[in-house]
């Protein structure tokens, strides 16, 4: 059996687990938005802060369909290119 099998299996490789990004840029972006959000939290009252926070919640749940359904469409495309490689070897 193929070394990677055997860590999916024994849960050494988790597919939905990606490093995060942290080169400059992103850092840097990373940065900026924190700093925005500091600023317009300061300037909201209590209940503006709240709704706000229900509004990042939104957009991380929103983000989270996105990547799953970008795992699952690369999945399927890599899948598709295996069948069509062991297709054309024979």
């Amino acid at each position: 059996m193929s070394s990677i099998l055997n860590d999916l299996y024994y849960g050494r490789v988790s597919p939905w687990e990606r490093r995060p990004t942290r080169n400059a840029e992103s850092r840097e972006i990373t940065r900026k938005i924190e700093d925005e959000k500091r600023y317009f939290i300061q300037k909201m009252s209590l209940d503006d802060c709240q709704r706000f926070q229900e509004l990042e919640n939104l957009y991380t749940q929103s983000s989270d369909i996105e990547q799953i359904d970008a795992f699952s469409c690369g999945f399927k495309l890599g899948a598709e290119l295996m069948v069509a490689v062991f297709a054309e070897s024979r």
